[in-house]
């Protein structure tokens, strides 16, 4: 088969529409640490505080356990959605608690940073088009990378960084697409986006070639694409799962009257349970897709090797990196590991990701060693 000739033309445009996206990016990314300096309290946030001081007990007095009357109140709060706050008024007291019911899933639940002053807000707005517009030019950049040696744009570790920067972008994007006040996810995904690709064309650049023989094969679009889809997706649910974990310690600490530092900040987060929420369907959705991957990259290496399964350094990890997510979306429907434990596996399960992603490519020598370091 003849080899199609490196455009060098084509390779030089793609990398200077990558340094151009990461530009874009810096300033989405200051545009976005406005918001969150200058914008005031979301709806969520002024709900959790509301349900964490009121759920105290006014009085311990023994009157107090006389003449105990409900009241279920209503509250809609921004965004349109609404809480149940049940009242317990102890008559002979005076005193009352309020302890708050499940909400709904309305879309107040995101409710992020937006919601503050103008001039923030403004910076949100300006923040997610800049975002779409770094999207488009690092598509760009993938797009003329392959058309540069008419190929699929990731046969190397500087093009899988690449391809899986664009992909937690483009999970983004989808996310403010699908679902309302995901904007919060802005600030660290284009500063873990930055990061990735300063150490791709820092580290990890390689100049646009072509393949080795065992990747000529339409499985690398088919295997690979699904794999840099996951890892987006993957990423957005790992920040989802780590934002949790410092939402649901602050609300802790709040409902027991402790002092909380960086409260303005904890304060324009959603609520841990919506963030917990956001996590694990994210995870639900892309589980089956990794699955999918797992089973093409097999039926590659028997078109390419001859064998189906030889336990590669590669093979185990994805195996291993499967296992650790089936194991936390089992967790999730067992009652008895739900909210914290449930996270922290689900943290695990993205850093096996992630070692498979880029420990294996680099520091472990097998048949998938095609970093191009």
């Amino acid at each position: 088969m003849l080899l199609a000739q490196v455009d060098p033309q084509l390779a030089d445009i793609s990398n200077k529409l990558i340094y151009s996206a990461m530009a874009v990016y810096t300033l989405a990314m200051f545009a976005q640490m406005f918001e969150w300096t200058f914008g005031a309290k979301g709806g969520v946030a002024v709900r959790s505080r509301q349900q964490a001081t009121l759920a105290q007990t006014v009085s311990d007095s023994a009157e107090a356990a006389k003449g105990v009357r409900k009241v279920s109140v209503t509250v809609a709060s921004q965004g349109g959605g609404t809480t149940t706050l049940t009242r317990t008024a102890l008559a002979d007291a005076g005193a009352t608690t309020v302890t708050s019911g499940r909400g709904d899933d309305g879309p107040a639940d995101g409710v992020g940073p937006a919601g503050g002053s103008e001039k923030a807000d403004m910076a949100g707005r300006i923040a997610v088009s800049l975002t779409v517009l770094g999207l488009l030019l690092h598509a760009g950049s993938v797009l003329t990378r392959g058309l540069s040696v008419m190929r699929w744009p990731w046969g190397n570790m500087y093009e899988f960084s690449v391809a899986f920067a664009l992909m937690m972008v483009g999970s983004y994007v989808v996310l403010l697409a699908t679902r309302k006040n995901v904007r919060w996810l802005g600030l660290p995904v284009v500063i873990a986006v930055l990061l990735i690709l300063g150490i791709a064309v820092s580290v990890l650049y390689t100049e646009s070639e072509q393949l080795v023989p065992a990747l000529h094969s339409y499985w690398l679009g088919i295997h690979v694409s699904t794999a840099t889809i996951c890892g987006g997706a993957f990423f957005a649910a790992f920040v989802a799962t780590g934002t949790y974990l410092l939402k649901d310690r602050y609300e802790h600490r709040v409902a027991a009257g402790l002092t909380v530092r960086a409260a303005n900040l904890m304060d324009r987060l959603p609520a841990a349970s919506t963030l917990d929420k956001l996590s694990y369907r994210i995870n639900a959705l892309v589980f089956p897709l990794w699955t999918f991957t797992i089973i093409a990259g097999a039926i590659w290496a028997e078109a390419a090797w001859g064998k189906y399964w030889e336990w590669d350094p590669k093979e185990t990890w994805s195996f291993i990196t499967w296992v650790a997510y089936a194991a936390y979306l089992h967790a999730r429907a067992t009652a008895g590991w739900r909210g914290r434990k449930a996270a922290y596996l689900a943290l695990l399960a993205f850093a096996c990701w992630l070692f498979n992603f880029y420990g294996v490519n680099i520091f472990i020598t097998g048949k998938h060693s095609y970093a191009g370091i």
